[in-house]
């Protein structure tokens, strides 16, 4: 029986051996491979240096590996979208992630509903969980509001004066978010696990002058509560850098996950979310610690070809990529001007550009 063509090597020295392996093989000139008989195969005279060392094989083998199976592993199947951003409708978002050919979808609330999916009723979550599953969508993300609120105690920026009664009605309001946080955490997590999905998004609290003084408390609050009852679902929570949050930049991101040694929590990267703050790539993105980036964002401002805050996200890709990112690549179209769903078009159709040229 002739043998199976061989698979891409997974190490240089699996590529040395897989080369001289398969050296009995002949390309004949239609590129069909033709396996030769062993008698005539030893009396083809064979010409080799006989003093190329181990070392120098394993090389040549590892740059021939390079040459043949070095592509990005950027395609479609990494792009997702979040669908209340992309349609009016779960009808027309299931449509467009279908008209890219999406395989996943992030979710916040359902579009036309300001209700996030996490605080509807377990029969309504499901109801959308099965519509996605039998329309061949899996949820790469849930996007909760978790913790996205000025907590007991701090005083954050505030950019117009506030009447004394509309004060007392936000710090109540806030008392009773932060006192329900643990709840709140156990429906976004059930929300998640109805929906097939290991990922929601957390924050680190209204802004205050001195972002730094509130990250003790953050990492106590994320790292150590809510990581706790994440492990035990089996859950990740990710950090988003938020302008009106404690941590705001990719620079803050790395600083408040040095605190936190959870594996259960990790970042969701939104470089424009940075905007304005910090060169997001290639200066923020180095300092990031690359393994724990377990989700990323890209805004329609920041990908669109005509957007004057367009970053490069083809080099943004190129890097994930190259740095071993795993994840997918949601867009959050966030345009706001009554363009909404054209702007999501446009976005999609520039993320289908970039990923069809590096894949």
């Amino acid at each position: 029986m002739a043998p199976s063509t061989p698979p891409p090597p997974a190490s240089a020295e699996l590529a040395a051996f897989t080369m001289a392996s398969t050296a009995t093989r002949v390309m004949s000139p239609s590129f069909s491979t033709i396996f030769l008989p062993v008698p005539l195969i030893h009396s083809i005279p064979i010409y080799y240096n006989r003093f190329m060392t181990r070392r120098e094989l394993l090389a040549g083998g590892a740059a021939c590996a390079t040459t043949l199976w070095a592509r990005s592993h950027m395609d479609k199947m990494r792009i997702s979208a979040i669908t209340d951003e992309i349609g009016k409708s779960t009808d027309e978002s299931i449509a467009f992630a279908h008209q890219y050919g999406l395989h996943f979808v992030e979710i916040r609330n359902p579009p036309g509903n300001k209700k996030e999916y996490f605080a509807l009723t377990e029969a309504e979550i499901r109801v959308d969980a099965l519509r996605f599953a039998n329309e061949g969508l899996k949820v790469s993300f849930v996007n909760t509001s978790l913790l996205k609120f000025g907590w007991p105690g701090s005083e954050p920026v505030r950019r117009r004066p506030e009447e004394p009664a509309a004060r007392e009605k936000r710090l109540a309001a806030e008392k009773e978010r932060w006192d329900h946080r643990m709840e709140d955490l156990h429906k976004a997590i059930r929300c998640a696990q109805i929906m097939g999905c290991d990922k929601i998004r957390v924050f680190t609290g209204s802004r205050l002058e001195d972002p730094k003084t509130m990250y003790s408390r953050i990492a106590e609050t994320i790292g150590s509560e809510m990581a706790a009852v994440a492990e035990k679902e089996k859950v990740y929570l990710l950090i988003e850098n938020e302008g009106s949050q404690n941590v705001a930049t990719s620079a803050e991101l790395a600083d408040i996950l040095k605190l936190i040694p959870s594996k259960w929590v990790g970042m969701n990267w939104d470089p424009h979310n940075a905007y304005g703050r910090e060169t997001s790539y290639p200066d923020g993105y180095a300092l990031l610690p690359k393994k724990r980036i377990l989700n990323v964002q890209v805004k329609g401002k920041g990908v669109m070809p005509a957007s004057p805050e367009k970053e490069d996200w083809k080099a943004i890709m190129l890097a994930l990529d190259k740095d071993g990112y795993k994840g997918k690549i949601g867009l959050e179209t966030h345009i706001f001007d009554g363009t909404l769903i054209a702007a999501a078009h446009t976005s999609m159709e520039e993320i289908m550009r970039i990923v069809g040229e590096i894949s």
